[in-house]
């Protein structure tokens, strides 16, 4: 095993501290994944047994994949590729470091897309669009109106990656970092206000009851293997997000603590998110299964029920737009982190050059959002299958976001478990005389449990047809 070189760390930057790094790497976790995927998703395969099951991925696999991310982060203290040529120099396994790089810059492309939506959303309840009555169709409309409207969500898209690469450009505690101290208060802020507000509505206790009152009747492989899914696209796991954030920690930082924080943070934020969702649904009598529409067409057809709705609609959608953009940052930073450690290039010319680079790969995805995409009609059928027949983006989300997501997340498993071996990662983890409670259980989920699971939801992806 190779010894990280020293001037490899020389310039790089460091969180200030244990809260700052909990903040960002939570703040990576907490995105769009959990305030508009958990409750679609939930709604969609009958609530509480799907959130049960969510919760214990989340605990199975999420907390042992996380540990495994920050533990290699951490003891090499560099980006994704070069992390792995110092652990194996000589090998191949320097690739999977590259699939969690060009992961990172595959969702950007899309999730960019989404991110920018949730600011043209902003622009509309600000200007009272949804305290005005609207039913379900006229909402639909807006949406379509907007979605397709390819100028306008390329320029949305461009400005939320411009806000991203101002904030990455300025390093790892003076730009990731003080952003985070900022937004996530903002972001708790608007939260809590949300779900109480929610909570004390008509429809508060049937919608605690949907989320929290499993009922495994509704229950089908698809639903638990989307609840996978979830815990690993929630935690920011197999996209290099985690590998980055770890190499900024100090030698003494309590990682399982830290570890335990993010999860415990990033769980959190999605069932107070179903909290908002599901109680605004029932008080109204909308349907919980609306799949991916649900927060842009139902939530904003039923704000104007609600006492207040145009400021719930407004806070409602600033909490997504912040959302977003922490996680945004970390994608970005993951791509970035690879230029600076592996190209030797500086951070503000690296951030500027990623950022352009993702807005043009974004660009079929924004222009084809509100409609099916050219290439749907040149791949034919099996695309459609595939991709769920709404263009580029929803590709972009197949390869980047189902298939590079988990070949990644599984072959760091097998890295950890097999290559690198078990005791080194422990006493990588424990550095600083922090111990990992339930050790050799860890080792044992690594090994055997983490890689069997991600094989079958990357099975799932391929032969089913299927984004989870």
């Amino acid at each position: 095993m190779s010894t990280p070189a020293s001037s490899a760390t020389v310039s790089r930057g460091h969180w200030s501290s244990r809260f700052g790094f909990i903040l960002a790497a939570a703040g990576s976790a907490i995105g769009l994944g959990n305030i508009w995927r958990f409750p679609y998703t939930a709604g969609a395969n009958g609530g509480g047994a799907w959130v049960l099951l969510y919760l214990l991925f989340v605990l199975a696999i999420g907390v042992p994949v996380l540990l495994c991310e920050l533990s290699v982060g951490r003891h090499t203290q560099r980006s994704p590729v070069s992390a792995f040529k110092a652990l194996v120099p000589g090998t191949w396994w320097p690739v999977v470091g590259a699939i969690g790089v060009l992961a990172g810059f595959g969702i950007l492309s899309f999730y960019s897309v989404i991110a920018g939506l949730t600011v043209g959303y902003v622009y509309l309840s600000l200007t009272g669009r949804f305290a005005a009555a609207i039913d379900a169709e006229t909402s639909a409309e807006i949406f379509g109106s907007v979605a397709s409207n390819g100028p306008l969500i390329a320029a949305l898209t461009g400005f939320f990656l411009l806000a991203t690469a101002l904030i990455v450009r300025r390093g790892v505690s003076g730009g990731i970092e003080r952003a985070s101290r900022i937004l996530m208060p903002i972001f708790f802020g608007f939260l809590v206000l949300l779900v109480v507000r929610a909570l004390t509505l008509p429809g508060g206790a049937e919608g605690f009851a949907f989320m929290f009152n499993p009922d495994f009747s509704k229950m089908t492989i698809g639903g638990a293997v989307s609840a996978l899914g979830q815990a690993l696209f929630s935690l920011s796991l197999g996209m290099g997000a985690m590998i980055t954030y770890g190499s900024y920690l100090s030698k003494d930082e309590n990682i399982p603590i830290s570890a335990a924080s993010v999860a415990t943070f990033d769980t959190s934020i999605a069932m107070l998110g179903g909290l908002i969702v599901f109680p605004t649904l029932f008080t109204v009598g909308a349907s919980p299964t609306a799949g991916p529409g649900l927060i842009f067409v139902v939530m904003a057809s039923i704000f104007n029920t609600l006492p207040l709705g145009g400021v719930f609609s407004v806070a409602f959608y600033t909490l997504l737009a912040i959302a977003a953009l922490t996680s945004t940052i970390s994608l970005l930073e993951v791509i970035v982190s690879y230029f600076v450690d592996d190209r030797g290039m500086a951070r503000g010319k690296a951030a500027w050059l990623v950022a352009a680079g993702c807005f043009v790969l974004a660009l079929p995805s924004a222009l084809s959002l509100g409609a099916v995409g050219p290439l749907s009609n040149l791949l034919g059928e099996r695309f459609s299958e595939i991709a769920g027949g709404s263009g580029f983006l929803d590709l972009a989300n197949f390869v980047f976001g189902t298939i590079f997501l988990t070949v990644g997340a599984m072959l760091i498993c097998i890295f950890v478990g097999w290559k690198w071996g078990i005791p080194a990662a422990r006493a990588a983890i424990e550095t600083g005389g922090h111990r990992l409670p339930g050790a050799p259980l860890w080792g044992f989920v690594v090994r055997y449990v983490c890689p069997l699971a991600t094989l079958i939801l990357l099975l799932y992806g391929v032969f089913v047809g299927s984004n989870w």
